[in-house]
């Protein structure tokens, strides 16, 4: 018996020998690349930048921000008896004319739209020792509030509140903004991403990359990469004089308020299981829409006319006031693999 307990002790002190030392090995091979990751964290993508021309008719407008900022806006006017308003979260770098392609179909169809240039982009004030990247920070935040504000006080604000219609880097600024401000009635976006749900896989790729001839790269939970993720997120954010946003917990507290999001199934910058990710905090009603063959934010490019019916049906279903809701449009279900690829059930 004696013999037992001390074999059976000897094993538990070993077991835990390994479990300190494989820790301890752990934290500093994640502390050896943390400088790297940083530096691909701040890396901008190649993207194709839509800015379009400016154009007779929209309202041009500017307004204040809470830290004394001045932004550019253009409110689109519909010419039939409005059934709703609208406000646009503009993509990273893209200026408000660019919004025509997406909002044309939904201002014919009696809804005003309101798009608007953050800090540092277009012809808005630029916030001096800020270089915005593609991630959604504070500031872009700010800017949304900033333009829901504006549209509770035109002489013509809706008091029933607006819809939010926001692309890539805006959809996620104007959800978290919209987590906090119950005058946005339901929210629609379309290549939306999460800081942390999509740094997380890549970390796990970036780490193959630079650590071949590790086998402990396998047995390291999400976890782990979660807390070097963050650590990454406040060293950049200090370094850039900024806070990175958290849209996660923010998408669960949409609920009840309805959520669409659209997504490339083909998007290979944001991946499908990223934005799956996303979606998965929203607690609904909510739908997820993937876009066969579309890369990011090219959906409305591929299926350009279902695209349109769709966000429409969005609006007028719950923004449209009173109006009768049109017939529900039947969409994919949606399931996640173990691999973690999104398909359709």
């Amino acid at each position: 018996m004696l013999l037992f307990w001390l074999g059976l002790g000897l094993m538990c002190s070993m077991s835990a020998t390994v479990a300190v030392t494989l820790a301890i090995r752990a934290v500093q091979i994640g502390k050896r690349h943390l400088p790297t990751l940083e530096r691909i964290f701040q890396e901008r993508p190649l993207f194709v930048l839509p800015r379009g021309e400016p154009w007779v008719g929209p309202e041009q407008v500017r307004f204040p921000t809470s830290d004394g900022l001045t932004l550019f806006g253009c409110y689109l006017r519909t010419a039939t008896p409005r059934r709703g308003v609208i406000l646009f979260g503009l993509e990273f770098g893209s200026a408000c004319w660019s919004c025509w392609p997406y909002v044309q179909h939904l201002v014919e169809h009696g809804f005003d739209v309101f798009a608007y240039e953050p800090r540092n982009q277009g012809s808005s004030d630029v916030l001096p020792g800020y270089d915005p990247l593609h991630w959604v920070t504070d500031y872009e935040v700010r800017d949304a509030e900033a333009a829901l504000a504006y549209l509770k006080g035109r002489s013509d604000a809706d008091p029933r509140g607006v819809g939010l219609f926001g692309i890539s880097k805006g959809g996620g600024a104007g959800l978290v903004a919209a987590a906090r401000d119950a005058y946005v009635r339901c929210c629609a976006t379309d290549g939306a991403y999460a800081t942390f749900s999509t740094m997380v896989p890549y970390m796990r790729h970036w780490f193959r990359i630079y650590n071949r001839q590790h086998v402990l790269q396998g047995l390291l939970p999400s976890w782990f990469y979660g807390i070097f993720a963050r650590i990454a997120m406040y060293r950049v954010g200090r370094s850039r004089q900024c806070h990175f946003a958290n849209l996660e917990p923010a998408v669960r507290r949409l609920a009840p308020r309805p959520l669409l999001m659209i997504h490339g199934e083909a998007d290979n910058y944001i991946k499908p299981a990223m934005a799956l990710a996303v979606f998965e905090h929203a607690r609904g009603p909510k739908e997820l829409w993937f876009v066969e063959g579309a890369k990011h934010n090219q959906a409305l490019q591929l299926v350009g006319d279902e695209y349109r019916r769709r966000v429409l049906h969005f609006f007028e279903q719950h923004l449209a006031g009173d109006r009768p809701a049109p017939p529900a449009i039947p969409g994919p279900v949606l399931s996640l693999r173990e691999t973690g690829e999104p398909v359709r059930a």
